[in-house]
């Protein structure tokens, strides 16, 4: 590792040269700077804009849930059978699903080994159970905060290992050699002025382990402290894949938590407010049944992420209608663990259906306010919320329909390597997943990913060797640029903040769970006047406030990208799937809503395509499909595999 300074146009610019650089301090993030220490790349760095900032240190549910193969009694499983059950979720690629799969194992028990206490059985079994669309148990969890643990222990193992990390530093931009990455031009979020304003990285090789684009939506359970940095990639040639499918789900927006699992089968009660304090229990609006209602809201605890199939006979028409009081009605939306629904002093249990009624029951739960029945039955539940400074026994608790995690992101090949040669993505910056993927896969995605980055720098980093002369001349041009664009929005006002905002909250209106394509040119030309002419139309007040001003630079990129997407998508003919509804006049709509709401449900004709888009500098984006690619076979003849292996390592 080598540390000095080059002078552009007169400004000091501190210049760090490393073999490998990882970009972000998540579970990806500190996973592939093990990994590649391991594999013998020693001169490795990370950056990050905050050590203890993002999602997989500062979010969880009720029960977060991490998903490998079965380890566990009669479960017959095996890397085939959890490629398939990856793959069968629609537009994913096989090469990338049997990886996940293969390295499941491998992944998982890293962690156990670097004291990630996931349960084991007297005779060492590590048990599971299902999550959604799971089929053979593989789920397993230490609790609410199972990332934040894996987290933790990795970054114990770093420190140990003494691996560097440049903390509160904010990536700018991918230095690129004509098509290839050789390192980042990273804001300091610390500054006093231009000579400090900038960091640049000359890295052989870079992994992007940011997370997902957190600051697109306003609605989004992503925590506060995480905004990821898709768009600097894509302004760097990186295409989007699947860029369209998301999930979503009901959260608290203060704090962001998924209100997942028992905090839905505890049966509370659903109020909107509106401008006027004026309290609405619009549930009871919508719903003829009482039981029925209440059975809805007992299967959103474990059919959490908006479903458009689970509509108009399924329990995400609780989604929807939060969706309608909070962004269409504009009124606040909460849940009232203090009171029951229909204002009734005990619940007719009798009235729920089989799977409802038998929960509690064997629960031993039928009695008492949804806070009494939380406080029995999951106690952890109501002090995490305490923790976090929200007493349900005296407030009502706010949430949205909110932005969870997206299945899409960069398009990587089977090592997690970009189109743009030498910058890796892991993570849920990567987009490994498709439509729909098991709950809890997002955690191991992450972990193999970074793994993958890491076997294939290990073996052919060598031949990338840096080359300063070349990196200065390169890393000039964007020094020189973005010094320009700083000088030009820092001044005496501040909008920074209103425009974020105003922005976010029109990807809610247009792009997010319910998508209007009738107002997706309108949200284009908005986000694309603030991008191609931000120094004129952003303005921040002080030098520390230039990360929220590129911040939001990212988002405006991304937000077009994703709506770029999304209209390539039903161009193609695409029609609502997975977590999103695309507004259709020849759909069909639930009962007593709006024609705002008529969809219709894609035929599984696109299941075998993935959308790639790309940014195309310096005013343009477009795109279009491609098949996935195929499941692979696997397996192999033992003398073979191990001829190639003692070769090449079979990393090619």
């Amino acid at each position: 590792m080598n540390e000095t300074t080059v002078i552009y146009n007169g400004v000091s610019v501190n210049k760090i040269t490393v073999d490998a650089l990882v970009v972000g301090t998540g579970a990806a993030g500190y996973n592939a700077a093990l990994r590649l220490d391991d594999y013998g790349v020693k001169d490795v760095a990370i950056v990050t804009e905050g050590i203890n900032m993002g999602t997989s240190r500062n979010t969880g549910s009720d029960k977060q849930t991490y998903y490998k193969m079965n380890l566990c009694a009669d479960y017959p499983d095996s890397p085939r059978a959890m490629a398939e059950d990856f793959f069968n979720g629609k537009c994913v690629d096989g090469d990338i699903a049997y990886a996940e799969a293969a390295l499941s194992v491998m992944s998982f028990l890293h962690l156990c080994e670097l004291g990630v206490e996931f349960p084991v059985n007297r005779y060492g079994e590590y048990v599971g159970y299902k999550t959604d669309h799971d089929p053979r148990a593989r789920a397993t969890s230490v609790g609410p905060l199972t990332s934040k643990m894996m987290t933790e222990c990795l970054e114990k193992e770093v420190n140990k290992r003494n691996i560097k990390i440049y903390d509160k530093l904010q990536i700018v931009e991918f230095i690129k050699n004509g098509d290839t990455c050789v390192g980042v031009l990273c804001l300091n979020k610390t500054s006093s002025g231009e000579n400090d304003r900038f960091v640049l990285f000359n890295s052989k090789n870079t992994v992007l382990a940011t997370g997902g684009p957190a600051g697109i939506y306003s609605n989004t359970v992503y925590p506060i402290g995480h905004h990821g940095a898709t768009g600097v990639a894509f302004e760097a040639g990186v295409k989007g894949k699947n860029l369209t499918e998301w999930q979503y789900g009901l959260a608290s927006t203060n704090p962001r938590w998924n209100v997942s699992g028992t905090y839905m089968q505890v049966l509370p009660r659903f109020v909107s407010v509106d401008e006027n304090g004026n309290e609405y229990e619009f549930l009871n609006d919508y719903f003829d049944d009482i039981g029925t209602c209440l059975s809805k809201i007992f299967r959103k605890g474990y059919e959490w992420p908006f479903d458009c199939k689970k509509v108009l006979n399924g329990s995400s028409i609780i989604d929807l209608l939060v969706f309608r009081e909070n962004v269409m009605k504009g009124r606040r939306v909460y849940l009232d663990f203090r009171k029951n629904p229909y204002g009734l002093d005990e619940l007719p249990y009798d009235a729920l259906d089989n799977e409802a009624r038998e929960y509690l029951e064997n629960a031993h739960a039928c009695f008492g306010t949804p806070l009494a029945r939380l406080q029995f039955m999951n106690m952890p539940a109501y002090d995490l919320y305490l923790s976090k400074g929200v007493d349900l026994e005296k407030e009502m608790l706010e949430i949205a329909l909110c932005a969870q995690h997206n299945n899409g992101g960069l398009d990587i090949d089977m090592w997690w390597q970009t189109n743009v040669p030498n910058l890796f993505a892991c993570g849920e910056v990567a987009g490994s997943h498709g439509v729909y993927r098991p709950g809890g896969s997002a955690l191991n995605a992450g972990q193999v990913g970074s793994t993958r980055c890491a076997q294939y720098i290990s073996k052919h980093g060598e031949n990338d060797k840096a080359d300063t002369k070349i990196f200065d001349q390169v890393a000039e041009n964007a020094v020189i640029k973005h010094l320009k664009l700083t000088g030009e929005i820092l001044g005496d006002s501040d909008n920074v903040l209103e425009l974020t905002n105003k922005y976010q909250k029109l990807m809610d209106e247009v792009a997010g769970p319910i998508r209007n394509a009738s107002r997706f040119d309108e949200a284009m030309g908005e986000f694309g006047n603030a991008f191609y002419d931000f120094e004129k139309a952003v303005s921040v007040g002080k030098e520390n406030r230039l990360w929220l001003a590129y911040r939001l630079r990212d988002a405006l990129l991304a937000e077009m990208m994703y709506i770029t997407a999304m209209k390539t998508y039903i161009s193609a003919g695409g029609k609502s799937r997975g977590s999103a509804i695309y507004t259709s006049e020849n759909g069909t709509a639930p009962d007593k809503m709006e024609d705002v709401f008529r969809f219709e449900l894609d035929d599984g004709a696109l299941n075998d395509k993935v959308f790639e888009i790309t940014f195309n500098a310096p005013d343009s984006m477009g795109g279009g499909a491609r098949p996935v690619r195929p499941l692979p076979e696997g397996g192999g003849f033992f003398e073979n595999v191990w001829r190639d292996y003692r070769e090449t390592k079979n990393i090619y």
